[in-house]
């Protein structure tokens, strides 16, 4: 099955000071890893476009997009939260990667391609309505799929976020829209401290403790995850593809393998092929070890090839 590779160089050139985990070089990895995983040069490249402003509008309030804008500094840096901050690509870099999620959705939607991976930086799962937090700007797969529900007429799309850390923004952006389905695993207690306690009946959120190894996790997506996808039959299925739950990740504390990304995802893909015509748009979110991180986007994006 063919995969269109959606990226562009600006995400390379935001960084957000020396020694920030959130580094230029996590793309760099992904990006030589797939060259040389010998089905690299296969992958369909696409240039990934700047997000228009209404895009960002459908998930962002104007005083978040007008406080990006206003922020991005020419020179030096320029702090949107204690983890978050903007040199003078940053701007480009952020509207490049939600931009690529709006471009992959458009590319699998009008059936230029099946599935889609969107290899950008900075994330996106963290950022809220009305801010920047934790390494993202602009929430890229909630870009991608307000667009999918407003520009393709969508009626259920559902959104599978297995990074280590919660995705708050993703949940604040569409708790109770009955057009969404959320999943979501994550190490609790842990950043951002929340989803633990949700309730709305789009949502599904499953704590991990710390320590938490590939079985224990596989059986909570079996146990939980599964079973509500098949009763709401998406039409599309976005993935926030985090990494960093790897067990040489630095900034977590479960116990993923590569071979765990690989389960995931063809899980991922037997949803997808069953309700939504095959149809997977995934963007990349965290993972800090940069040899884990390569490794686990080859397992992934082999496994959305089929």
């Amino acid at each position: 099955m063919s995969v269109v590779l959606v990226t562009h160089a600006d995400c390379i050139l935001h960084e957000m000071g020396m020694h920030h985990p959130e580094s230029p070089e996590r793309l760099k990895a992904v990006l030589d890893a797939l060259d040389a995983s010998g089905f690299g040069g296969q992958l369909d490249e696409r240039e990934a476009p700047r997000a228009e402003p209404e895009e960002l509008a459908r998930v962002h309030a104007g005083a978040h997009i007008d406080t990006v804008y206003a922020s991005a500094p020419e020179e030096d840096y320029a702090y949107l939260d204690p983890d978050t901050s903007m040199n003078r690509m940053s701007l480009s870099a952020s509207l490049r990667a939600a931009g690529a999620v709006v471009r992959a959705t458009d590319l699998v939607l009008e059936g230029s391609a099946t599935r889609a991976f969107c290899a950008v930086r900075p994330p996106g799962h963290h950022a809220t309505p009305l801010r920047a937090m934790g390494f993202c700007i602009f929430n890229n797969v909630a870009v991608g799929a307000a667009h999918a529900l407003e520009r393709h007429g969508l009626e259920r799309v559902a959104i599978l976020d297995f990074d280590v850390h919660h995705g708050n923004g993703t949940e604040d952006m569409f708790r109770d829209d009955p057009r969404v389905m959320f999943c979501s695993t994550f190490q609790h207690p842990y950043y951002p401290f929340c989803g633990a306690d949700s309730r709305a009946p789009n949502v599904v959120n499953v704590p991990l403790p710390a320590m938490t190894d590939g079985g224990a996790f596989r059986a909570a997506v079996e146990r939980t995850w599964l079973p509500a996808l098949e009763r709401f039959e998406p039409q599309l299925v976005m993935v926030s593809a985090g990494f960093d739950a790897h067990r040489e990740d630095p900034l977590a504390h479960l116990q993923l393998e590569d071979d765990d990304y690989e389960w995931i995802t063809e899980r991922i893909a037997e949803v997808a092929d069953r309700s939504a015509g095959g149809r997977i748009v995934s963007t990349l979110e965290g993972g800090y070890n940069t040899r884990a991180l390569a490794r686990s986007v080859v397992r992934h994006v082999r496994a959305l090839a089929g």
